[in-house]
């Protein structure tokens, strides 16, 4: 069986799911990895500790934004559930007090980019939530403890955005990318192309400007969970895509292996 990497995207704003161009991005970069069985999602729109498995069936979405064009909040993505994996998943964080929450449907972090990525919605999906109660080196540590999916054929994704601070939107991107949000990236980009993931778990001191890139981390967090099933193995991480979008949200995509 193919050992399948891990991936971190930017699941930007909901309009992605209707953007041609930024979804072509996500489509071409879908159509170059291999076909897992499984899709485990850990989304920062679902924060929820200790971490809990939603929903094993095919539910309505969770349509987690307002003020939109309506053509969003029609949208669908049915793929199947994944109870065997939740099962599964469970047992892998038994130590963390893993708990299931089976009525919680697939938030816009998980569905917009699957849309792209995966948009024949055959794979079956399982979203686990991201325990923002942890500290970073927990949160990695549970990466950890996924790891071993990667060799089952689940792909893992972790969704969330690398700079992300709704305050300095600027939606008609008048003015350049800010320096702040340039640096940050480009810190992201070198620890994890240098797998120096003890830096990327000290955040609030190793990195310039974390405050202003996230003024709460849950966005950053996921990549957390990517760099630790990575780290197992040692993946290489590659960058299939990237730039800003709205002036300062980094649109960075990591693949891992």
């Amino acid at each position: 069986m193919t050992t399948m990497p891990v991936v971190f995207v930017a699941h930007g704003a909901p309009t992605l799911a209707t953007d041609p161009v930024k979804g072509a991005e996500l489509a071409r970069w879908g159509a170059s990895l291999p076909t897992p069985d499984a899709i485990l999602v850990v989304s920062a729109h679902w924060e929820q500790t200790p971490p809990h498995t939603g929903a094993e069936d095919t539910r309505e979405l969770i349509y987690d934004f307002y003020g939109f064009p309506k053509a969003l909040y029609a949208l669908k993505y049915t793929a199947p559930g994944a109870p065997e994996l939740a099962a599964e998943v469970r047992e892998l964080l038994d130590g963390s007090g893993a708990g299931r929450a089976a009525d919680r449907g697939w938030d816009h972090g998980v569905w917009v980019p699957l849309l792209h990525l995966f948009p024949a919605a055959k794979t079956p999906v399982l979203q686990l939530s991201l325990p923002s109660g942890f500290a970073p080196q927990e949160i990695y540590a549970l990466g950890h403890a996924l790891a071993a999916l990667r060799h089952r054929g689940v792909l893992i994704m972790a969704s969330g955005v690398l700079v992300h601070n709704l305050r300095t939107i600027d939606y008609h991107e008048r003015e350049p990318v800010p320096e702040w949000a340039r640096n940050f990236d480009t810190w992201c980009a070198r620890c994890l192309e240098e797998e120096d993931h003890q830096a990327l778990m000290n955040f609030h001191r190793a990195s310039p400007g974390f405050d202003q890139a996230h003024p709460t981390p849950e966005h950053f967090t996921p990549i957390l969970v990517a760099a630790g099933a990575a780290g197992v193995d040692h993946a290489p991480a590659t960058f299939p895509v990237t730039g800003f979008e709205y002036g300062s949200l980094s649109r960075r995509c990591v693949q891992f292996g």
